[in-house]
């Protein structure tokens, strides 16, 4: 039975899935025959949409007529079946495991999503969508590709022989609203006296490392911390792909490239690293380091590039230190361990770690100085720390950010940048009840 010709009757599931194809196909061919300009391509698939309605001969509902108009703007505009998904702004992030398993994560939650794909080629198509304006390509002598969406959403795919059950697509969306400060204190991810302490380290060029696992808003805090450098100064941005918000005017943005089909062309963080030492930058800020321009960047923070600041994988403000020495290793520098942890606790003298928390919540559990060597060990201080004392019927973690009585060793560099903070940020009635007792 022709479309063209079907009587106007109820159409079946697979009729559906008939007339659904048979729409894409023509529009697909009408978008490569009109090619129109970019910014009218989204009217141009309305009037050509109108246009195989009106030639069809079977007699649609409303409801399944908008459905079927949404479904192509997804389709051929959009990314597919996850199109809504990338559009509700409570989903962070979108993770396809195959064409029946399509999952997001809302609030810190992971939710699975009745989404499907109809095969394995239609998940292709998306990616295919995604990495071909950008120069990239993925198939099975290259299974993996990393990229990021017009919006700067990061995308990671993965196709098989590598994926076993069906290619797999990781979209972690892009804020489109800048997080502040205040914001993150509403939150309850810092307090007060916390987000003023940060504050005062970054305007008075302290080297900062942000910590933490997977998920867990090290690249939201970086953008927090980033925020409140000066104006004055000239930023160098270095990231594997594009996703900090910096308002501030004198900002040059750099980004990895992967290498080309022939294997060549490739520039990584560490090349970048290198090249904006020449750059004459006030401040180096890097998305993540993991490897070995990890080497490259204690020894900028080493010899005048002050206020620099990076995020890394790792648990603990300790795990940190031991994964940076494991990182400077990976520069290929036979270097005894005694001479890298110098070089760390010369270089950085400041571990934030952020956490997501089991309910999902994001907190800066630790604020922890770098506070010099004894001995072979890096000497490091608690500022401030997330105690945890409890958990509701309902799974939400109770617990206080509190300071630890202590005082930065740092603390005159923060009065010379005109911060002088008072005792109770640090906790001093908290270090008077400690003496009563």
């Amino acid at each position: 039975m022709s479309l063209l010709s079907a009587a106007p009757t109820s159409l079946s599931s697979a009729d559906l899935l008939k007339l659904k194809h048979f729409i894409n196909d023509s529009l697909t061919r009408e978008l490569e025959s009109g090619n129109p300009p970019y910014d009218q391509r989204a009217e141009f698939v309305k009037q050509k949409l109108a246009e195989i309605f009106g030639r069809l001969k079977v007699s649609l509902p409303e409801s399944i007529r908008q459905q079927l108009t949404q479904e192509a703007f997804n389709e051929i505009l959009g990314y597919g079946p996850i199109q809504p998904l990338l559009d509700d702004p409570d989903v962070s992030e979108v993770m396809v495991n195959g064409p029946l398993k399509v999952y997001v994560e809302k609030k810190g939650k992971l939710i699975k999503t009745g989404v499907t794909f109809e095969n394995n080629e239609q998940i292709l198509r998306v990616i295919d969508r995604i990495i071909l304006p950008l120069g990239r390509r993925v198939d099975a002598d290259s299974p993996t590709v990393d990229a990021r969406l017009p919006d700067g959403s990061r995308v990671n795919a993965i196709v098989p022989p590598v994926a076993i059950d069906g290619a797999s697509i990781t979209i972690r969306k892009f804020r489109k609203d800048k997080l502040s400060m205040q914001q993150l204190v509403e939150f309850g991810s810092i307090t007060p006296q916390m987000g003023e302490f940060l504050k005062a380290c970054v305007v008075a060029r302290l080297n900062i490392i942000i910590s933490g696992g997977t998920g867990s808003g090290k690249t939201t805090l970086l953008n927090v911390l980033s925020g409140l450098i000066p104006e004055t100064e000239r930023i160098v941005t270095i990231e594997d792909a594009a996703e900090l918000q910096l308002q501030q005017e004198h900002i040059v943005r750099l980004e990895t490239k992967a290498a080309n089909i022939e294997g060549k062309g490739q520039v990584t963080i560490r090349d970048l690293v290198r090249n904006s030492l020449r750059m004459r930058p006030d401040r180096i800020v890097v998305g993540e380091c993991r490897g070995g321009e990890t080497l490259d960047m204690l020894q900028a923070m080493n010899t005048g590039h002050d206020g620099s600041l990076t995020t890394l994988h790792a648990n603990t403000p300790r795990d940190a230190l031991s994964r940076t020495e494991t990182m400077v290793l990976m520069a290929g520098m036979d270097m005894p361990i005694k001479v890298i942890r110098q070089q760390v606790s010369a270089a950085i003298d400041l571990i934030v770690q952020q956490t997501r928390l089991k309910d999902g919540s994001r907190k800066v559990t630790a604020i922890t100085e770098v506070a010099g060597m004894e001995g072979d060990t890096i000497v490091l201080t608690d500022i401030f720390r997330f105690e945890q004392t409890g958990m509701t019927p309902d799974g939400k973690i109770i617990g206080q950010l509190r300071p630890t009585g202590i005082r930065p060793l740092f603390t005159p560099r923060l009065e010379a940048a005109g911060f002088k903070l008072p005792p109770d940020v640090f906790g001093a009635n908290l270090g008077d009840m400690l003496k009563r007792r």
